[in-house]
């Protein structure tokens, strides 16, 4: 009869080569995309309601009334988030909230392929588990909204960008002309990349193609309205920067209040200062999107490793724009899972060690389900509760920004040369996943 000892360490190594299995990683996939969109469907706190009632709205608006938002009307997303909006219409209303969500799910599993390949022994298994862990802990909003479109043609960018600089600067492209927010991941590749002027090309050139499209469609005067709309807004209740007035309001001071906005729909914060707090959010915000990049550039220039800089300086851009905004949807958590991925491939060729912000978002993540969508109504009540709850989690965004700023000035301050190029760490990577 096999010893416990021996028995044990064939449980691990059963357990080891189950874990680096590509069927694995895929059944995963599918059991947790199927608990996913279970939730998104049938659970509680209409989770789906953007897709299913405004987006729905919006693309009915066009095809049945011929008024196109982003085009005929000025819109708070730029022009090509019509696309995967339209693309859920294509089996009717009635299907619209199933039909994104497979289309989510499609554009998920290209996303998981750039980051295991296409072998039986995945590459960077590791790294999808986490993502895997990432998008339960997250819970619905990490597919029914928007943002689920832009989080994997991002993390698909990202995942070739080091050996296919081009395609890299076109997808990171084609996702900020859905959602701004991956204009930052395209930034930090612009200041860390050498293959920076490829990078841009490919940018310049999807974004002539856009502002083209929206030109030729009538659309011209509506092409910049995202930025205009957002700087407009009031402070959301879930930012960073809305905490102080929703314990204000809690304590019935500052003549503070939570109230809906029926211009943007959204849940948004007000009373004594917040007007001004709001007004000084969008110069605030750039600043620190200037003080990040300046940063980069400084690292970049003192000669610090692309593998080193590219995911450090990504996560504290898309830090930046969670954490300095007055605007604080709950599926802005979503943007953390892509430099995270990055971070944690990168380091097995040299970059900084990503185990910090891994364990931070994957708590951040979980800390926001509980928010939204099931327990959001307590949250407008202003449970204290809650707002303990909403408030470990804009500290712990706050303290993601701070690890990913605080690396970047000791890259500044202690550069180093690291021997093997992102290239080589690429070939070296596809030539053992080959192999094994």
């Amino acid at each position: 009869m096999p010893a416990p000892v021996d028995r044990l360490a064939t449980a691990r190594r059963f357990a080891t080569t189950a874990a680096g299995s590509a069927v694995s990683l895929w059944i995963a996939f599918a059991v947790v995309h199927l608990w996913l969109g279970f939730l998104n469907l049938y659970g509680p706190g209409l989770p789906m309601g953007d897709v299913t009632y405004v987006y729905l709205f919006w693309v009915e608006r066009g095809v049945l009334g011929a008024e196109w938002v982003g085009i005929d009307t000025s819109w708070v997303y730029p022009l090509l988030a019509l696309a995967p909006m339209l693309a859920a219409y294509v089996f009717g209303p009635d299907l619209y909230g199933t039909t994104w969500l497979t289309l989510v799910m499609m554009l998920n599993a290209a996303a998981l392929v750039s980051i295991i390949g296409v072998q039986e022994r995945a590459r960077r298994a590791a790294v999808a588990w986490w993502w895997m862990l990432f998008l339960v802990a997250l819970g619905p909003i990490a597919l029914g909204r928007i943002d689920a479109i832009t989080v994997p043609v991002a993390l698909v960018a990202v995942m070739l960008i080091a050996d296919h600089p081009k395609w890299g600067g076109a997808l990171l492209a084609i996702g900020a002309w859905i959602k701004v927010w991956p204009a930052g991941l395209l930034l930090a590749a612009l200041v860390a990349l050498r293959a920076r002027g490829a990078v841009l090309a490919a940018a310049v050139a999807v974004s002539m193609l856009v502002i083209a499209t929206g030109i030729a469609l009538g659309g011209a005067s509506a092409l910049l309205t995202p930025i205009t709309e957002q700087t407009g807004r009031g402070l959301q209740v879930e930012s960073p920067v809305s905490t102080v007035w929703l314990w204000a309001a809690a304590a019935g001071e500052w003549a503070a209040s939570v109230y809906y906005d029926q211009g943007i729909l959204t849940w948004q914060v007000v009373g004594d200062g917040s007007q001004l707090a709001a007004d000084l959010m969008t110069p605030l915000l750039a600043l620190a999107v200037l003080a990040v990049v300046s940063l980069g550039i400084v690292a970049a220039r003192r000669g610090v490793d692309e593998v080193e800089l590219l995911p450090v300086l990504s996560l504290a851009l898309v830090m930046a724009l969670i954490t300095v905004n007055k605007v604080g949807s709950p599926q802005f958590a979503t943007w953390i899972a892509v430099p995270v991925v990055l971070g944690l491939a990168w380091q097995a060729w040299g970059g900084v060690s990503f185990r910090v912000p891994a364990v931070l978002a994957l708590v951040i993540a979980g800390l926001t389900q509980v928010v939204y969508p099931v327990l959001y109504g307590s949250l407008l009540a202003l449970d204290p509760r809650m707002l303990v709850v909403l408030s470990a989690r804009n500290v712990l965004y706050v303290a993601l920004l701070a690890w990913a700023v605080g690396q970047l000035i000791a890259l500044c301050s202690r550069p180093r040369v690291v021997s093997s190029s992102v290239a080589a760490g690429a070939a070296a990577s596809a030539s053992e996943g080959a192999s094994s």
